[in-house]
């Protein structure tokens, strides 16, 4: 039966105009499905990663960075929908700042670093179908972007989800849209060859790729890393933080025994018996930022080498067919991860950095840090704050602020005041007048089925 459902899934994709290349890496993973893997990383197979350079201790000197970043070229995973959030278009397009896109301060930040070290640095995003029209009209507006001979975007994949029970390609008349998937984030190296991208930006004389998250402004172009990967011929780079306590969800990097390469393990892939192990911050004590430096010379070499398959591992992610019907057909989406190539490049190396490279945004609560105080925007789009240590918690009642035109609604008058704030928990139906301030830790609850106003100018405390 699964036989039939993968000639069924290729026959799909090829009608649907996927590259061959893409029809080819599905296989690969469909395969590994049907022998029954499930990507799983045992605790007995690795050892806690030793001890890590980190970026405060890089300190190339100032041509050294302006060399490197000159042979660098800046991706930016563009492809996720605000959906999560209630917002049916590119995420990226969501004011967040002072009124600006996460799109538009990415391209302050690149032309401010192409200012300062005189170099091309081109900025292209990985889009999906639903993202690229929004997305590349708002970088419209930035007329001195683009780079000649380098493209602003080029296309994720897509690959049919498949029925759970037989293996064969889901069909959902109702929203056929929803039969499709993205392979995972991994999908951006054969994209970056069934598209040409690769082709091209090594044409042109670039070496580097500085691969990271839309979503995330600390993502910015980082003189220090670009030179310290030049220097020491770097194949692969990725940025690490230190875990804590809040981190437990997040991928680990650690030193697998059986080779002793640097590998990524992510939650997907950790063996319930060893979840203790995955959330022990002490044991395994940095986290993927999903910030990464490519050699885009060896990439490609690689990719020739492995006729295309890339070899990650495989991620397998159960779903329904419509994940807003939890009573739709079950489905598996066959996905990677790009951060798991480390271990695919010999010689690859991680780079602690600070907290400041690291700022998501996944939920409003992120979304109310960011607009409020505790950050300023200048003119370079680097974002800047007063607070003293770690940004303030917030968790706001999902029920009244987990869709954006709700959480609006309930800030109407702006964000409160979080420089002097460390924690936020709002329960109930609270809604914020203007110039709210909040101070050190701050519990509120509305009463049950009551909206509470909180008037304007309102100092809170404890």
């Amino acid at each position: 039966m699964s036989e039939a459902g993968l000639q069924q899934a290729q026959e799909k994709m090829r009608a649907a105009g996927a590259a061959d290349v893409a029809i080819k890496v599905f296989s690969h993973y469909y395969r590994l499905l049907e022998s029954g893997q499930q990507g799983t990383i045992r605790e007995d197979d690795i050892d806690p990663v030793g001890e890590l350079p980190h970026l405060e201790h890089l300190d190339p000197d100032q041509e050294s960075r302006r060399a490197a970043l000159a042979e660098t070229v800046v991706i930016k995973l563009n492809g996720g929908l605000g959906t999560s959030m209630g917002v049916t278009g590119p995420k990226s397009a969501l004011p967040v700042k002072d009124g600006l896109s996460f799109l538009d301060i990415i391209a302050r930040q690149i032309l401010a670093t192409r200012k300062a070290y005189d170099v091309p640095l081109p900025l292209v995003l990985m889009n999906s179908f639903r993202t690229k029209k929004e997305s590349l009209a708002i970088l419209g507006e930035y007329s001195d972007l683009p780079v000649a001979g380098i493209p602003l975007d080029f296309q994720q994949n897509m690959e049919p989800k498949l029925l759970a029970d037989d293996l064969t390609p889901a069909e959902w008349p109702d929203d056929p849209e929803l039969a499709w998937c993205p392979p995972g984030h991994g999908d951006i190296y054969t994209a970056l060859v069934a598209s040409g991208t690769l082709d091209a930006l090594r044409e042109k004389g670039f070496r580097h790729a500085f691969i990271s998250n839309a979503d995330n402004l600390g993502a910015t172009p980082d003189g220090r890393i670009a030179a310290w990967m030049a220097e020491h011929d770097v194949p692969f780079g990725m940025e690490v933080c230190r875990r804590t306590r809040s981190d437990r969800k997040g991928g680990h990097v650690a030193v697998r025994k059986s080779d002793g390469r640097l590998i990524l393990r992510d939650s997907a892939q950790v063996h319930a018996d060893d979840d203790k192990y995955f959330q022990d911050v002490a044991r395994h004590k940095t986290f993927n930022t999903n910030n990464l430096w490519i050699d885009l010379d060896r990439l490609a070499d690689l990719m020739a080498g492995h006729d295309g398959v890339l070899g990650l591992p495989i991620i397998v992610n159960r779903k329904t067919v419509d994940p807003a019907i939890s009573s739709s057909p079950k489905v598996i989406q066959l996905e990677t991860a790009m951060g798991t190539a480390i271990e695919t490049f010999e010689g690859s190396q991680a780079v602690i950095v600070d907290r400041s490279r690291f700022k998501p945004v996944k939920t409003t609560n992120d979304l109310l840090v960011l607009r409020s105080d505790v950050y300023q925007l200048n003119e370079a789009g680097d974002l800047t704050t007063h607070h003293e240590g770690d940004e303030p918690y917030v968790d706001l009642d999902p029920e009244y602020y987990k869709i954006l035109a709700d959480f609006e609604s309930r800030f109407a008058g702006g964000p409160p005041s979080l420089v002097r704030a460390d924690r936020l928990e709002v329960r109930g139906d609270v809604a914020f007048g203007k110039d709210v301030v909040v101070l050190g830790e701050v519990e509120i609850e509305a009463p049950a089925g009551e909206r509470r106003e909180i008037p304007d100018g309102t100092e809170l405390r404890g």
